[in-house]
């Protein structure tokens, strides 16, 4: 049985799954730097999360999150996607406005709606920033995907995700018109700066910097 858990707590569980990796823990430096808070008062909430069974603890050696702890988050992933999806297909809001407002419904607890949500939006994989949306039962939807960096010229691919997904990225790549699904092709790499120009969409020619390059991760076409 999951236990009740406040919105604070649901946030830490989500930030230990998104900090930790296959084999490694968590230290409560690292989490604090995210949370942007203290050290001791994220010891204080590691503490009560334990106790509930959600993280293991080593000593000398960190927290993460038990397998009940990891159901926990994937499920908050998964309501936090699908409203960014509702968000923008079905209210048309922009995909630089929707991570706020998702952050706020992904706390509301009815699984009956969540459930619902998943089937009126026909199931989907992806968010709209291409981020994998977990299934009922935790599971990641994969896609084959390269860094734009590392795509070769003259090969056709279709942007899949946007790593960086600030604000200010995901307004310069709709200043650009570019997003998920645009088609691009590296027509040229600049060895100076790492900067690259690309085909978008096989009609209009786009310069765009190494930091922006590296944001994105695309699809070849087959």
């Amino acid at each position: 049985m999951i236990p009740n858990l406040t919105i604070a707590e649901e946030n830490y569980i989500k930030v230990i799954y998104q900090l930790q990796n296959d084999d490694d823990n968590v230290s409560t430096n690292e989490v604090a730097a995210v949370i942007n808070t203290t050290a001791a008062s994220v010891t204080d909430m590691l503490k009560k999360l334990k106790e509930k069974n959600i993280l293991n603890y080593e000593k000398y050696k960190g927290f993460r999150l038990s397998s009940e702890g990891r159901k926990i988050a994937l499920n908050i992933i998964r309501k936090h996607r699908l409203w960014e999806y509702f968000l923008v297909e079905k209210l048309h809001f922009g995909w630089d406005e929707v991570h706020a407002v998702a952050e706020e419904l992904e706390h509301v607890s009815s699984k009956k709606l969540i459930d619902n949500l998943e089937i009126f939006l026909d199931y989907p994989k992806f968010d709209p920033h291409g981020d994998p949306i977990p299934d009922i039962h935790g599971k990641m939807p994969t896609q084959a995907q390269i860094n734009l960096q590392s795509l070769p010229q003259k090969i056709v691919a279709t942007i899949t995700s946007v790593g960086n997904q600030s604000t200010e990225l995901l307004e310069l790549l709709t200043h650009k018109k570019m997003g998920i699904g645009t088609v691009i092709e590296v027509k040229k790499k600049f060895p100076f700066d790492q900067s690259i120009e690309v085909k978008i969409n096989n009609k209009s020619i786009v310069h765009i910097s190494n930091e922006l390059a590296q944001s994105l991760f695309v699809s070849i076409k087959k």
